[in-house]
């Protein structure tokens, strides 16, 4: 008697299966459809203390890490540096026709990378940014950053120090910032070295070296000046120069600052000039001037500077 209901049921219950299958197709194709298709989770870890909530015209941090255009790929990649990953993987969307060539073609863009970079807090600006592209749609960044952790110690405990020392809270944030300003450049000397044969035994790249050794190529001044403005919370960037040849190997970047709603030029590298007399000098020219300032004493005096090129799409507060 079992053996037959076995010989009845099974197949009666094969057919309600068959019949549920026939009657359900279309969902369950939907359904199988949207899982194939569908983005991998993408896995965010915590920002480190160094991220700016700063919000820039030209670049924005971002949550959204489905990338449906280039300026989505762009803020994906500002954000992974932004918010001090050392490696990050998003994912292109099959809806996204271009997007693999698009994130290859901004990750070979070392222009746009500098231009990322200098938005983002000296301890998080990369030395270099790897990225491997999969034809599945995986991307993964790797980045490799300018200063180390006993680095970034010892100039937080030196940049706590001074401004204990130079600065107090009678102050308003312009004579802060003319302080500091004078401070570092009376205890610096550019690097002439580095600069004329591109080494030097001086970390006169980073802000460690006027801040500990008194030598500085214009990063090192502007990264020593940026980090006493975040400690002050002003809002700040770096200015990368762009020359009007693209070959050329020429390069400048100084500081933009935002006091009393409105954006400012401040350049410590050209306030504290190579003199050919061996004499010391501290300089204002170019002491928090608007772009227009800056145009004027460039073109003016005996000394027509050309190092203050920058493009103004980019760094767009500052037009």
């Amino acid at each position: 008697m079992i053996t037959v209901l076995k010989r009845f049921f099974l197949p009666f219950v094969s057919l309600l299966a068959l019949m549920f299958v026939i009657l359900n197709l279309d969902n369950l194709t939907d359904l199988f459809a949207q899982f194939i298709t569908s983005t991998p989770t993408v896995v965010v870890q915590p920002v480190n203390e160094y991220q700016k909530s700063t919000s820039f015209l030209f670049v924005q941090e971002t949550s959204d890490y489905i990338p449906l255009s280039k300026g989505d790929i762009k803020n994906i990649f500002y954000t992974i540096v932004n918010n001090g990953w050392d490696e990050f993987t998003f994912y292109c969307p099959n809806e996204y026709i271009d997007c693999l060539s698009d994130v290859k073609e901004i990750s070979q863009d070392q222009d746009l990378l500098t231009h990322l970079n200098n938005f983002v807090h000296p301890y998080n600006g990369f030395s270099n940014v790897k990225t491997e592209i999969s034809e599945t749609g995986e991307i993964t960044v790797y980045i490799q950053y300018f200063y180390n952790v006993d680095q970034i110690r010892q100039i937080n405990q030196e940049v706590d120090r001074l401004y204990a020392e130079l600065t107090n809270e009678s102050m308003d944030d312009y004579t802060k910032i003319l302080t500091i300003h004078d401070y570092i450049i009376n205890h610096t000397k550019y690097d002439v070295e580095r600069n004329d044969n591109g080494d030097s035994i001086y970390h006169s790249y980073l802000a460690y070296g006027p801040l500990f050794e008194g030598y500085a190529t214009c990063n090192g001044y502007t990264d020593a000046m940026t980090l006493f403005l975040e400690k002050m919370n002003i809002p700040n960037f770096k200015v990368a120069m762009t020359p009007d040849d693209a070959s050329s190997s020429e390069g400048h970047v100084w500081n933009a600052v935002y006091l009393n709603g409105t954006w400012y030029h401040l350049d410590l590298t050209w306030d504290d000039p190579v003199s050919t007399d061996g004499m010391d000098y501290l300089q204002h020219k170019y002491f928090l001037i608007t772009t227009e300032q800056l145009e004027e004493v460039d073109s003016s005096g005996e000394v027509k500077v050309t190092e203050h090129q920058f493009k103004k799409n980019i760094y767009v507060e500052l037009k």
